[in-house]
């Protein structure tokens, strides 16, 4: 069975880069989300096996959603995506339980060993 992914972001290009890289590798893309609270009511209704999570956006950052998805399941696996710049981001979400990140542009390789790494692939 595949992988169920859920990605969130709140830029519908970015969903569809990471989408394409994930399909492309044989993952199943179950869901997308555009903001932290769509993330965690997708979270809670699809049940994904990882969730690819945007830090900056708005309503409610990635950081947030994060730490709201880590109290429905301390065991969900989360890869934050962030832009060059955001390293204190990146380690307030690692602390949050983030288990990996990747950083935009996204390159195909380092998000697939990103994901099998976290997965235990």
């Amino acid at each position: 069975m595949a992988n169920r992914i859920l990605i969130v972001d709140d830029a519908a290009f970015m969903r569809m880069m990471i989408r394409d890289i994930l399909t492309k590798n044989g993952f199943e893309v179950v869901g997308e989300a555009q903001d932290g609270a769509q993330a965690v009511e997708k979270f809670k209704e699809l049940q994904p096996d990882l969730v690819t999570m945007d830090i900056t956006m708005p309503e409610k950052d990635g950081i947030a959603a994060l730490k709201e998805i880590k109290e429905l399941d301390p065991n969900a696996k989360v890869i934050m995506c962030s832009a060059m710049g955001q390293q204190a981001m990146v380690i307030d979400a690692i602390q949050a339980g983030a288990k990996d990140f990747i950083v935009k542009p996204f390159q195909s390789d380092r998000v697939i060993e990103a994901i099998n790494k976290t997965l235990g692939i």
